[in-house]
């Protein structure tokens, strides 16, 4: 299952539903909550981020892999190239007034995530999330 938002500004929730609403997703309410939270921190930063003022697309999909065992979760865009792997986990363990600001949404995707892997393609960045979803 895929789409193209185009321009993504103000889609946010529609590109979210759009995510969780795939025949891929599973049942699994547990499972959904650690999706759907890794899609709103990745969503929101490409939509925030990626482009000046929201004017650009995002590609997204899903697909299971593995006789259906495990849910692909892609994001796709043209915008400035931006690797949010390369940021430093934040020390959770620090008080709030004393963390840096950023970088916590992709530090809980990675671990709500089996797997989160980041490419620069032909003039576009490419973040791929993988959950196991059945056992």
């Amino acid at each position: 299952m895929k789409k193209l938002f185009n321009p993504i500004k103000d889609k946010t929730a529609e590109i979210i539903e759009y995510l969780m609403s795939s025949p891929d997703m599973p049942k699994d309410e547990d499972l959904r909550f650690k999706l759907r939270l890794s899609i709103e921190e990745t969503v929101e930063n490409v939509v925030q981020y990626a482009y000046k003022d929201g004017i650009g697309w995002m590609e997204v999909g899903t697909a299971l892999e593995k006789n259906g065992l495990t849910l692909t979760i892609t994001l796709k865009d043209a915008g400035k190239p931006f690797n949010p792997l390369e940021k430093s986990d934040p020390d959770i363990n620090l008080p709030l007034e004393e963390r840096e600001i950023g970088g916590l949404g992709i530090y809980l995707c990675k671990q709500l995530m089996d797997e989160v892997l980041y490419r620069y393609e032909d003039g576009c960045n490419i973040l791929t999330m993988k959950k196991e979803i059945s056992k």
